[in-house]
């Protein structure tokens, strides 16, 4: 039997709050609506291709947001020697391109796991804080935040056409 991703109750962001609170309310908010689009569906749905001839699948999008997780919070702000998930060179887009059903649980707790290593990246770090990227210079915790919740919402509107197209399923 397939492996089916499981339901998930998507959080609510905080309707009052200060900057951080609010700004990781969001992101949290983007994370588990993803999830909660995937939820019900078995892994060979999951990897389906449904809107030809993109290679976006829902589970392409779990693997893409994983390795954005990574690049963004552990990598470049934590400065954590971590490589990579699934781009390689010569193959950028292997987050998309190369999905296998067959690793379907592997990868959505993958992508859990990488949640919490994001969220002790960036533990008691100021929003502030920066780093200096190599193409465009110095960088704040705050801009990854506000970049993260953009990152979310435009896959979100994917997963939103991918759903529909493999299932039917319409809405928030």
């Amino acid at each position: 039997m397939s492996w089916i991703a499981p339901e998930v109750e998507r959080v609510d962001e905080p309707f009052t709050g200060d900057e951080r609170s609010t700004l990781e309310g969001f992101l949290e908010r983007g994370r588990y609506t993803l999830l909660h689009k995937c939820g019900g569906l078995t892994a060979e749905q999951l990897a389906l291709r449904a809107v030809p001839p993109s290679t976006l699948s829902l589970l392409g999008l779990i693997r893409h947001v994983t390795e954005v997780e990574r690049s963004w919070f552990r990598q470049r702000f934590a400065g954590q020697d971590v490589p990579g998930i699934y781009s390689r060179p010569g193959k950028p887009d292997a987050d998309f391109e190369d999905v296998d059903p067959r690793q379907a649980e592997a990868t959505y707790n993958l992508l859990l796991n990488e949640w919490d290593l994001s969220r002790d990246a960036i533990c008691g770090r100021s929003l502030d804080e920066t780093f200096t990227h190599p193409r465009f210079g110095p960088m704040s915790l705050r801009w990854i935040l506000c970049h993260m919740c953009s990152e979310y919402d435009r896959h979100n509107g994917h997963a939103d056409m991918l759903r529909e197209r493999i299932d039917g399923r319409t809405g928030t």
